[in-house]
Order: structure tokens, then C-alpha cells, then sequence
């Protein structure tokens, strides 16, 4: 399943994670986020957005590592696949018939959103 990771860009954004190469996607504290985290599996599909600057889809990434023992605090390791060619505006997202039933405009605060696949698709093309 693929998932859509909110981020602050201010303080680690989508040019952070190609810089870095892989990371561990932490800081994370709302319950319904931490189940879908922890539920990750090694290759799955993400789509970075910025949240609160920029309110965009900004590019894909792919999980590398699961490792979920401490359930408050699951070490999810990413890394970075590719920029898309044009970002994905929140205003986009929001009026795409895709987005239609989305948890993302259901629980706004929510860091960590499941996509089906026909979302992801949306988001990469």
C-alpha cells in the first residue's frame, strides 16, 4: 500500500531527504499516524508532501526498513526515488475525483495517509 508523508519543509523537507540519501521517519506521535507507520513494509510506495509552506506533493520515496518493537516509536527508514516533474497543489489534491473519500481532508492533522494505488498514480504522473 502506498502512503503519503506530511513534513514540514522548514524542518525537513523533500531536498533534506535527496541530500541526505535515507533517513528514519520519526517524530511522530498521533496514534492513528503511528498504526499506519508501524504497518509499513520494505519497498512500499510514499509520496512526500510539504505541509504548512508550500502545500504540496513534492516527490516519491520508497521504504527501505521496518522496524517496529517500540510501537510508540517505530524506526521506518526511507529514501528518496525522484522529484516529480510538476508539484501536486493541496488545491489540486483536494478537487481531484480520486481524493474524493481520502482520510486526508477527513483528518486534516493526520502525518501519515494511506493512498490507493489509483491516488498514487494521480500524485506521480
Amino acid at each position: 500500500m502506498p502512503f503519503l508523508l506530511k513534513t514540514e519543509p522548514n524542518k525537513y523537507s523533500f531536498e533534506d531527504l535527496e541530500r541526505d540519501g535515507e533517513t528514519t521517519w520519526d517524530g511522530i506521535s498521533n496514534n492513528q499516524a503511528l498504526l499506519y507507520l508501524r504497518g509499513m513494509k520494505k519497498g512500499e510506495k510514499l509520496v512526500i508532501y510539504h505541509s504548512n509552506i508550500g502545500k504540496a506533493a513534492i516527490g516519491t520515496a520508497k521504504v527501505v526498513s521496518v522496524e517496529a518493537t517500540d510501537p510508540k516509536n517505530p524506526q521506518v527508514r526511507i529514501k528518496p526515488v525522484k522529484r516529480l516533474k510538476a508539484e501536486k497543489p493541496l488545491d489540486e489534491i483536494r478537487n481531484a475525483p480520486v481524493f474524493k473519500d481520502s482520510i486526508m481532508f477527513r483528518q486534516f492533522r493526520l502525518s501519515v495517509v494511506p493512498l490507493t494505488d489509483a491516488q498514487y498514480d494521480w500524485l506521480t504522473l
